[in-house]
C-alpha cells in the first residue's frame, strides 16, 4: 500500500478481470462513502491527498484502477463503455460493502466525464450526489482534422500504437511535492505516460455530442483556471445546461488540471466537506 491505503480489495470487472481498490476510511463507521474515479493516464492511488482529508471528517473513499491503467507506460482500453460497465459493477461493490450508507461519486478529469455519463444513466436518487474537479468534457487543445482522421485509420491498422503527446505532467499543480510523486510514478510505472491510439480515439468519441441538460442529480463543480488538458470554458458552457438548483460550481482561476492536489486544496476540501454535510442533512 503505496499511498496511505486503509485497506485494498479487489472486485470482478468485465469478463472477470480483477480491479484493485484502494480505501480510505475513518476508524468509526463512516458517514458516507466516496466512490472515486480517476483522470486518464493516472491510477487509484492519486486519490490519496484528497481522501485522507476527507478521512479526517468522517467520510470513507474508495477508489479503483481503471480498465488499462497502473500497468504500464502506456493507457490502453478495449473501449469508453468499459469504464460505464465497471464502474457500475463498482458502485454495486461498494454498496454491498457498505449496506445502507449514502454513496457519492467523485471524479477528476477523465473520471469527471466517467463519472457524468454513469450519471446521465442513472435515475435520480440513485446516489447521493456527484463532486467533479476539471471534468475532461472537452480537450484544451484542439485536434485537427487531418490528425483526426488519421487517428480513426491508424485505431483500425495500429490500435496499440503510442500517440505522440507532449507530457504535461509539469502542469498539472503548483505543489512541486506532487509533480515530483507524479515523475517517480511514471518511473515506476504505476502512472501511465503515454496513450494508445485506440485510447484517444475511444475519448474523443465519448467527448463527443456530450450534453448535460438531462442532468438529475446534486453536483458539486470545481474548475481549473489555468487548466491545459480540460477546456474550462467549455466546461462551464455545458455545465450551464444543469439545473440551476442541482449546481454548485467553484472556480479556481490560478489553478491548473488538478484542483484537489493544489496548493490551495484545503479550501477547496473545507467547501466540499461542508457540500456533503449539507446533501446528508437533507
Amino acid at each position: 500500500m503505496q499511498f496511505s491505503e486503509d485497506r485494498l480489495d479487489s472486485f470482478a470487472g468485465r469478463a472477470g478481470a480483477t480491479r484493485t481498490i484502494h480505501i480510505w476510511e475513518p476508524a468509526q463507521p463512516p458517514r458516507a462513502v466516496l466512490l472515486a474515479l480517476h483522470g486518464g493516464m493516472a491510477h487509484a492511488g492519486d486519490w490519496v491527498t484528497p481522501a485522507l482529508y476527507l478521512r479526517e471528517h468522517g467520510y470513507a473513499t474508495a477508489a479503483y484502477d481503471l480498465c488499462g491503467h497502473a500497468q504500464g507506460p502506456r493507457a490502453d482500453i478495449p473501449d469508453f463503455d468499459i469504464f460505464l460497465e465497471e464502474s457500475a459493477l463498482f458502485l454495486d461493490w461498494i454498496r454491498s460493502a457498505w449496506p445502507g450508507l449514502p454513496v457519492f461519486v467523485i471524479g477528476h478529469s477523465m473520471g469527471g466525464l466517467i463519472a457524468t455519463k454513469l450519471g446521465l444513466r442513472l435515475p435520480p436518487g440513485a446516489v447521493a450526489g456527484f463532486v467533479l474537479s476539471s471534468p475532461y468534457y472537452v480537450n484544451a487543445i484542439p485536434v485537427p482534422a487531418p490528425l483526426r482522421a488519421a487517428g480513426v485509420m491508424l485505431e483500425r491498422l495500429a490500435p496499440t500504437m503510442k500517440v505522440p503527446l507532449a507530457s504535461l505532467t509539469d502542469v498539472l499543480t503548483h505543489d512541486a511535492a506532487i509533480t515530483a510523486r507524479h515523475h517517480r510514478d511514471e518511473a515506476s510505472g504505476v502512472r501511465a505516460s503515454e496513450i494508445s491510439v485506440r485510447f484517444g480515439q475511444a475519448l474523443q468519441r465519448a467527448q463527443r455530442g456530450l450534453t448535460l441538460a438531462g442532468w438529475a442529480h446534486p453536483l458539486y463543480v470545481v474548475l481549473a483556471g489555468q487548466d491545459r488538458l480540460a477546456d474550462t470554458a467549455e466546461s462551464g458552457r455545458l455545465l450551464s445546461e444543469v439545473p440551476p438548483h442541482l449546481l454548485t460550481c467553484r472556480v479556481e482561476p490560478d489553478n491548473y488540471h488538478e484542483n484537489f492536489n493544489e496548493i490551495d486544496r484545503d479550501a477547496i476540501f473545507a467547501d466540499i466537506v461542508a457540500w456533503l454535510d449539507t446533501r446528508l442533512a437533507g
